[in-house]
């Protein structure tokens, strides 16, 4: 497991030196992973509001049963069956329970509906800010790219009214060496 885990490490090392020299890499893997998280959110935000929605509709359900419950006890109590008015009262009382527990689960829903909508809208800012990031540095990067194929001499304007025969020292040399050139030449003919 040793070897492994040394192997394992090296490669992330390497990984993270490569990511470094390549800054646009980088960036375009923070994407990835915030495009990753931002379906994961909306995920979650679609499957919480479905959640929410399942628990509204059993709510009204069991609000009309606690109703209908609500409506037995009464007549039974009217026609002096405490016994069934009794039961019927328990049963309105679970009934309630059970509704105050659906609530509070739709309640939850919605702080996380809230909570993902949140954390979404964050994921989208860093996005943003990544893709700008990462405009930027393709920029750079084809700036140095192009830095790198041009030359200093030709990306240089030259003023030539500056230069006077007379006293330009690379005028000079190449006159001397083009002289000794010719008197080499001169020699061989002889």
């Amino acid at each position: 497991m040793s070897i492994f885990d040394d192997f394992s490490r090296f490669l992330e090392t390497r990984l993270e030196e490569f990511l470094k020299n390549n800054p646009h890499l980088e960036l375009q893997a923070l994407l990835e992973q915030l495009r990753e998280q931002e379906q994961e959110a909306l995920k979650l935000i679609i499957e919480k509001e479905g959640q929410k929605k399942r628990l509204e509709t059993e709510i009204l359900s069991l609000a009309e049963e606690i109703q209908s419950w609500h409506q037995r006890v009464a007549k039974a109590q009217a026609a002096g069956r405490l016994d069934l008015a009794q039961r019927a009262q328990e049963r309105e009382a679970a009934l309630l329970r059970q509704g105050n527990q659906l609530w509070g689960q739709m309640e939850a829903a919605k702080q996380q509906i809230a909570n993902g909508k949140t954390l979404l809208t964050q994921i989208r800012q860093r996005k943003e800010e990544i893709q700008t990031k990462a405009r930027q540095a393709q920029a750079a990067q084809a700036a140095q790219t192009q830095a790198n194929y041009d030359t200093k001499g030709w990306n240089q304007t030259i003023n030539y009214s500056v230069y006077n025969k007379a006293t330009d020292p690379l005028e000079a040399e190449f006159q001397r060496w083009e002289l000794d050139d010719e008197l080499d030449q001169l020699k061989r003919n002889l």
